[in-house]
């Protein structure tokens, strides 16, 4: 799937996709430094990623970001709200910029969308590296071949409140689970709060309510399986969202060059609240 039509200026812009999608990204630093691709979570945008895209635009690295399809300032789609769509979009994207030995990290669902995009399209000296945060894979979902994962029921909650009252679950996500301030001595961020609400109700409730079964349900275990290049999984040991047990720990196995770093207490949004700790950590494996 490759883009029809672009509107760019300096620092990104718009790519239309076949379908006549609009993908926003954004694309900053010296183009002919390696790039960084960053793949965000639900329901996000690519401004979940500011407190790294700075830091690594600061560190001389180019740094791409986009708000996947119905998510953010692209198109609210009612279509093509799966990882196949996704990964192609990406790779439209890719092929657009003429990115070569791109380094990809991915958080929660985006790391299901890296997973995805490298294990399809990653060859050919495209991708260097890639990095899964708090990512989704190898598959979410409690199966006979995964019993350890969570049982359709917490998915189906999640979909149910997302077509009753989506900007209330949008309040409840970010300030209790997922940076960990429902726990006992957290330092609670307004901001940070209100930020994942203002991503959110950005996106589309159709692609929103789609993504969910996209997130939970697909299976990475032949992607990851695939993968040649070195991919540094990074898990907060108290990630309430994607449990590490059935998520990082069992990733790391299936891919050929993986590595794995925990780290006790930390919740899903890592990135955000422990942005030094992850950073350093990112920044020491893209030049190792």
């Amino acid at each position: 799937m490759e883009s029809v039509m672009s509107e760019t200026n300096a620092g990104g812009g718009f790519i239309t996709i076949k379908d006549g999608a609009r993908i926003f990204y954004k694309d900053w630093g010296s183009k002919t430094a390696q790039p960084i691709v960053f793949h965000h979570g639900w329901p996000l945008s690519a401004d979940d990623w500011d407190a790294q895209v700075l830091f690594f635009l600061g560190e001389g690295y180019r740094v791409i970001a986009h708000d996947r399809r119905g998510h953010g300032r692209s198109s609210q789609t009612d279509t093509g709200n799966e990882m196949d769509t996704y990964a192609a979009d990406v790779d439209a994207l890719a092929a657009h910029l003429g990115l070569k030995n791109a380094i990809h990290v991915g958080h929660s669902t985006g790391g299901g969308e890296v997973a995805r995009y490298v294990a399809q399209y990653g060859g050919n000296g495209r991708v260097a590296k890639a990095a899964l945060l708090g990512a989704v894979p190898p598959i979410m979902l409690k199966t006979a071949a995964n019993p350890g994962g969570l049982p359709l029921e917490v998915f189906d909650g999640f979909r149910a409140a997302t077509a009753s009252n989506r900007a209330q679950f949008f309040r409840d996500v970010p300030a209790g689970p997922f940076y960990g301030f429902n726990r006992p001595g957290a330092v609670v961020s307004q901001g940070v709060i209100d930020n994942w609400w203002r991503q959110g109700m950005m996106g589309g409730a159709k692609a929103h309510y789609d993504c969910i079964k996209a997130f939970s349900e697909t299976d990475f275990t032949d992607d990851l399986k695939k993968i040649e290049v070195p991919t540094l999984v990074m898990h907060g040991e108290d990630d309430q969202i994607v449990p590490i047990a059935d998520s990082a720990l069992l990733a790391v196995k299936l891919l050929k060059k993986g590595e794995l770093k925990t780290y006790k207490g930390f919740p899903h949004g890592m990135a955000t609240t422990h942005a030094d700790v992850i950073n350093k950590d990112l920044l020491a494996f893209f030049k190792a």
